[in-house]
């Protein structure tokens, strides 16, 4: 029998990052910036030319991106489609991009492991080998 999936929201990207070890939260304009160790792992874009709507052309001002810790990675959560995507701007770059108003097509949980992810992959190792293995995980 499976669980019932509970779908994510923006508050659950927030919170998720916010309660990673030795986060600290910077912003560009209005939209926060969340980092570890100075190195962000989740930030809020702003309206950007190369994030659009193809259909009316108006700039998304809503894209969240996400680190990731490699190609392979990211290669993962794109190929499970939208709402992950990426553009040209973001080609070899670490990380995967997904718009707000659309996490609510995710379970909650993914969101979750894919946030903890980026923190992972952004922390110093000491960091991450504390916080995997106050859960018993191994990195």
């Amino acid at each position: 029998m499976s669980r019932p999936v509970s779908l994510a929201s923006v508050d659950d990207v927030h919170a998720t990052a916010l309660a990673m070890p030795h986060v600290t939260v910077e912003s560009a304009g209005e939209n926060p910036v969340y980092q570890v160790g100075g190195k962000t792992f989740v930030f809020f874009r702003n309206p950007r030319k190369d994030s659009f709507d193809p259909e009316t052309g108006e700039r998304y001002d809503d894209v969240i991106v996400i680190w990731v810790a490699d190609e392979v990675e990211k290669q993962a959560i794109l190929a499970e489609g939208p709402p992950w995507f990426t553009n040209d701007h973001f080609n070899g770059h670490p990380s995967v991009l997904v718009r707000a108003s659309q996490l609510d097509q995710l379970d909650r949980d993914v969101v979750v492991e894919v946030v903890q992810s980026a923190w992972l992959a952004r922390a110093s190792a000491t960091r991450a080998k504390a916080w995997l293995a106050e859960r018993g995980l191994q990195h």
